[in-house]
């Protein structure tokens, strides 16, 4: 059976339901599944849980989804550059379990190995540990430290953005674009993946192949893409 979908609509129709937990690549803008997300909108599901670095930028990423109030939770962390996000969030409109970065990646890697938990030194002390489980380890040195639970995240579904990918879903990322996408793609109980371009089997060096397909359900051609940035600074340019 082919992996090998004509769009995201098509690739999503029968994987989407209300009050799904959908883990998503992306930071920031920087490979971001955009037309996985847009078919999300577009479908009108609701009720949704994502667990992503962030929420892109207001009316760009799952701010799209925020705008047409489709999510009720974000595991995040980071949410500073979406005011639609912080709107609302303080009118109580919108749940957010804050996670470190790190914790987040290690959550979903955790997921996708099928580790149900771990303990971390990140975040006890703060709001973050509220809540979750303490445990005391020894150090080499026989000191102890305080560490806290946390959870591997296990999604119903993962969204994803790669470069490359041959007809069987390896899949090629490029540079920081990599980012949350891998942990993302393990973790899910389904995977789909937007690449940019898909190439023959046998055309990738199987030592430069960053996920097996193995992981990978369905696939989608979403090229060409516009490389959008956050936040464009410039300055006039100083005459020599």
């Amino acid at each position: 059976m082919t992996k090998l979908f004509p769009d995201a609509a098509s690739a999503l129709q029968d994987v989407l339901k209300d009050d799904i937990l959908i883990a998503s690549g992306g930071f920031g803008l920087c490979g971001l599944p955009e037309r996985l997300l847009d078919a999300i909108r577009d479908s009108g599901v609701k009720g949704l849980t994502f667990a992503s670095n962030n929420a892109g930028i207001d009316n760009e990423g799952i701010g799209k989804l925020l705008r047409t109030k489709q999510v009720k939770k974000m595991i995040s962390s980071y949410v500073g550059e979406n005011k639609e996000f912080e709107r609302q969030f303080l009118a109580g409109e919108l749940e957010v379990e804050f996670c470190p970065q790190g914790t987040l990646a290690e959550r979903m890697r955790a997921g996708g190995a099928g580790i149900p938990g771990f303990y971390t030194k990140t975040g006890v002390g703060t709001e973050v540990a509220v809540g979750k489980e303490h445990k005391q380890f020894a150090n080499r040195d026989g000191t102890e430290e305080t560490f806290i639970l946390e959870n591997g995240i296990f999604a119903d579904l993962s969204i994803v953005k790669a470069w490359k990918a041959d007809e069987t879903g390896n899949l090629v990322f490029r540079k920081t674009a990599r980012n949350f996408n891998q942990p993302a793609a393990t973790c899910g109980k389904f995977c789909v993946v937007e690449v940019e371009e898909i190439v023959p089997i046998g055309a990738l060096d199987p030592d430069a192949i960053h996920l097996p397909g193995v992981f990978v359900q369905r696939l989608v051609l979403g090229a060409p893409y516009e490389k959008q940035i956050e936040f464009r600074t410039t300055r006039e340019r100083e005459a020599v």
